[in-house]
């Protein structure tokens, strides 16, 4: 059996590196020696793939890439099927469009992963910058579908304007979930103003911080559309799945805006 194409970071890249390039059905056919010729670099120097990667051929159903760097941007950008697995650290817009498949980073990365995704799968071993599954500037929405794990810590922001999908994270900063149009995140503990202009969407969190004043209290309830949501959760944080067993106290917002968000969080 053919295993997985393989690239193998030699150094600290010289500058930004775009990975678009890295791409199944862009790669399909390819040797090699053209592989390495592809451009990558952000500037007049001219990197070639090749200057920085040790390049192994291999099966495109999985491409394995083994050491990282926050230079590394826009990897899995569209991706639509296979695998492609991170060992080390990336840099922004992770996933940027993608519609299928998986992107697994064993590191952390830069803002803006999954943003304009529309499917697919994404977890991150480490942290995540500002913005993960948000809206990049002039964008309408930020995740359109599909899922984001990050194991780790969420900068601020997480979900901003995110039209549908699921966002796992074990804590983030503030303003998560923020003018988000619908869709769901889960996460162990946010900061403060969670849910800041949304309009529709659900936010299910251990803790949270300040909450936004032009939020309205509902008191608590159990709700069937949370025992729904726990069985996908439970797949990638089983812990985060038990706040679905919970009595939750059920805040609505953001009035400001069209009002029909929830932010639920256990009853203390």
């Amino acid at each position: 059996v053919m295993s997985a194409m393989r690239l193998a970071l030699r150094e600290q890249p010289p500058e930004r590196l775009i990975l678009s390039v890295i791409n199944p059905p862009s790669l399909a056919g390819v040797g090699e020696r053209e592989i390495a010729e592809l451009d990558v670099g952000t500037s007049r120097i001219g990197v070639r793939l090749g200057d920085c990667f040790t390049i192994t051929a291999g099966t495109l159903d999985e491409i394995r890439i083994e050491g990282g760097s926050s230079r590394l941007d826009n990897l899995g950008l569209g991706l639509a099927e296979g695998t492609i697995r991170l060992e080390g650290d990336a840099g922004q817009r992770l996933g940027f469009g993608m519609s299928g498949g998986e992107i697994h980073v064993s590191g952390s990365v830069g803002p803006y992963v999954g943003s304009g995704a529309t499917g697919g799968l994404m977890t991150i071993g480490g942290d995540a910058d500002d913005h993960a599954g948000g809206a990049v500037h002039g964008a309408k929405g930020g995740l359109c579908g599909g899922t984001i794990v990050i194991r780790g810590r969420a900068g601020a922001r997480v979900g901003d304007r995110m039209r549908s999908g699921l966002i796992i994270a074990e804590q983030t900063g503030p303003y998560a979930g923020s003018r988000m149009i619908a869709g769901t995140i889960v996460a162990g503990t946010v900061g403060d103003y969670p849910g800041y202009a949304m309009r529709r969407g659900t936010l299910l969190v251990r803790e949270h911080g300040l909450p936004v004043p032009s939020f309205v209290e509902t008191g608590v309830h159990r709700l069937v559309f949370v025992r729904i949501l726990e069985r996908a959760v439970r797949l990638f944080a089983p812990h985060l799945a038990e706040l679905a067993r919970e009595d939750l106290y059920r805040r609505a917002g953001d009035l400001a805006t069209l009002g029909k968000g929830e932010l639920l969080a256990p009853h203390q």
